[in-house]
């Protein structure tokens, strides 16, 4: 037998049930938070209008298409000083967005493998992951940043070392050169599909180099065979799981998986003609390529090594959470300890790591604007930095920073949230 705890009322509803009825009073609790916070924001706005200093000014974004007449060191597509402010904060934004995604990488490589090892029985190694993450939680990043790009800029070799019969220096595989400038990396380029344009010919005389595609488009179909690998590959375990399920063997996927990930991609590639621009020494310094310099290198790896102390312990507490009788269960079975922790115990842990992880991210996102400390023009250097000096349009530069980081960490959670809901246990 039932009891309800809030009967409904026979008179019917009454204005008093908003307050006294658990079936209403929440709902009436959280419209006057939105009607405080709507007259909260409507008075920012209205002393906003106001000011006699806005009033004055107006909000005006036609400063972005003036030009920027300023140099942007580190430069993902072409840009000169003649160019507009708006072209200059789409770099800064390409730039910010470079950094994020490779520390959220690298990041979570280094977190995994600290987590994991801090945990191991050997002594050495679990105390040298402990030192680890103690060392580097427990400094503040912009320290971390600093020290990287000095350690970069005093210890690496000089681009001149490289010249010579018998150089000092020698680059890696002889396609990459790791400079006090930074690093010199080969750069791919496509000679076939859309978009293609003729080169310049080089200022050394050569003969002018193959068509390359100026287009973003060919990345865009390398980008959607890729794609269509992950989904044809999920496809195929699903198949496999399914077969599973009704026979109670799995069918090997191995072979199958692996012909998926690699043989569109290749072709893809070979169709479109991939070539690689290889850095060559020409003078006092290094030409070709693509440099990431030092500026991006130091904040790139600090950002890493910073979070990935962090995420460290995310992983650490995840797997401790996982009941001791799963490992257990797996080694009766014969598993050895590495496949008991990458198929029993991570997967587990994964539903525990995951919405800290999350945070962590949005971090990396937010630390990105460090940058400026180190000279990398990302947004904040750009568009809240040199162009704000400029043209004086604060308000306007800090709305479009406040919206650029606000939508990039909400697109962040949302896919983190989706990934998090599809290894969330399922009820029946």
């Amino acid at each position: 037998m039932t009891t309800l705890s809030d009967p409904p009322h026979a008179d019917g509803f009454r204005l008093s049930l908003l307050v006294r009825d658990k079936r209403y009073r929440s709902y009436t609790f959280q419209a006057i938070a939105l009607i405080a916070l709507f007259v909260f924001f409507g008075w920012l706005a209205s002393n906003a209008i106001r000011n006699p200093v806005l009033q004055q000014a107006g909000i005006d974004f036609g400063f972005l298409a003036d030009p920027a007449g300023y140099d942007i060191n580190q430069q993902p597509i072409p840009y000169t000083s003649q160019s507009s402010h708006l072209r200059a904060s789409f770099i800064g934004a390409i730039n910010t967005l470079i950094v994020a995604f490779l520390a959220c990488v690298t990041a979570t490589v280094f977190g995994v493998f600290a987590g994991v090892l801090r945990l191991s029985n050997n002594w050495i190694v679990g105390k040298l992951m402990a030192l680890y993450v103690e060392m580097f939680r427990n400094i503040p990043v912009l320290i971390w940043i600093l020290i990287i790009f000095t350690i970069s800029a005093n210890v690496l070799p000089q681009p001149s070392a490289f010249r010579g019969d018998d150089p000092e220096a020698s680059p890696i595989l002889g396609v990459a050169a790791l400079t006090n400038r930074g690093f010199y990396l080969p750069r791919p380029y496509f000679t076939n599909g859309i978009g293609a344009v003729p080169d310049d010919v080089p200022a050394d005389g050569g003969a002018p180099v193959a068509q390359e595609v100026a287009s973003i488009a060919n990345w865009l179909i390398v980008l959607a065979v890729f794609a269509a690998s992950f989904l044809a590959v999920r496809g195929v375990n699903a198949w496999a799981t399914k077969r599973q399920n009704a026979t109670g063997r799995r069918p090997s996927t191995f072979w199958t998986n692996l012909g998926l990930w690699f043989v569109p991609i290749i072709l893809t590639l070979l169709i479109l003609g991939l070539r690689w621009e290889v850095p060559e020494l020409r003078g006092f310094n290094f030409q070709g390529g693509i440099l990431a310099r030092n500026s991006l290198i130091a904040l790139w790896f600090a950002l890493s090594i910073y979070t990935g102390a962090f995420i460290a312990e995310n992983v650490r507490a995840g797997i401790l959470a996982i009941s001791r009788g799963q490992t257990e269960a797996a080694a009766a079975l014969g598993l050895r300890p590495g496949r008991v922790m990458s198929l029993v115990v991570l997967p587990q842990a994964l539903r525990i790591i995951i919405p800290p992880l999350i945070s962590q991210y949005l971090n990396i996102t937010k630390n990105t604007s460090l940058a400026i400390a180190v000279g990398y023009m990302d947004l904040t250097g750009t568009l809240g930095g040199i162009t704000l000096n400029q043209t004086g349009r604060a308000l306007e530069c800090v709305l479009l920073l406040m919206a650029f980081y606000l939508v990039f960490s909400l697109v962040i959670s949302a896919v983190m949230n989706a990934y998090n809901a599809s290894v969330a246990l399922k009820e029946r």
